[in-house]
């Protein structure tokens, strides 16, 4: 019989350990006598804890592991305590190709430049080096082009568990309603979806990027588009 005031300890500290979302399979391997369905038992009960002693974190399911993340009430005092010192966020133009990739994924760069109505050589080869998106494939069509998708790690910059998780083109434009800028009548349907998915996922980043000045096609293989994660 397994004593779980014993084992929660264990696999609290497990969590907390780890630099990175842990798996039930992994806490098992370290836990043996710890099932990996009962792992989710442990942290149900762990942050039924956390809820009643009002604690300012819990454990949350992200990119298919288990990490401690704190409460939203407490994201402006974070905020604040971080306010001043370096971190690195994706430009406007990063999170703009992010967001057409993360919605319509697989897809291939000339439906991104497309979409975008720039060329986005530079932007796309930056997210590939962060690692937040992959080559998963070439497309069947004539040129074969490349296909990208979102990876583990763009689970985990966003603090999701699954891409399902995203909200939908529909249910981004009843979050934005009136807060949402009017777009042009001659812009199509898509382009101005995928213009509030791009809003969205500035919110998910935790901090929107001031506007940028237009950004001019390319001309060379060098991008000149300066983004940091």
């Amino acid at each position: 019989m397994i004593d779980f005031s014993k084992i929660k300890p264990a696999v609290e500290a497990l969590i907390f350990a780890s630099d990175s979302p842990i798996t039930e399979s992994r806490i098992h391997s370290v836990i043996e006598e710890l099932s990996p369905s009962q792992v989710q038992r442990v942290i149900e009960e762990l942050n039924q804890e956390y809820e009643q002693q009002n604690h300012a974190f819990r454990i949350q399911r992200i990119a298919g592991g288990f990490q401690f993340v704190t409460r939203p009430e407490y994201a402006h005092y974070i905020k604040k305590y971080y306010k001043g010192r370096s971190r690195g966020r994706l430009s406007k133009a990063a999170l703009e190709t992010l967001a057409i990739i993360a919605f319509k994924q697989p897809i291939s760069r000339p439906e991104i430049d497309l979409i975008r109505g720039v060329n986005s050589d530079g932007v796309v080869r930056t997210l590939l080096e962060r690692n937040l998106i992959q080559i998963s494939g070439r497309a069947e069509t004539v040129g074969h082009a490349l296909l990208y998708t979102t990876t583990h790690e763009f689970l985990q910059h966003f603090g999701i568990n699954d891409i399902s998780e995203l909200p939908k083109p529909k249910e981004i434009e009843e979050l934005l309603g009136s807060a949402q800028e009017e777009l042009p009548l001659e812009l199509p349907e898509s382009e101005e979806i995928d213009e509030k998915i791009t809003e969205q996922m500035s919110i998910l980043d935790g901090e929107e990027e001031p506007d940028d000045q237009e950004e001019q096609p390319e001309s060379s293989g060098e991008s000149d588009e300066k983004e940091t994660e």
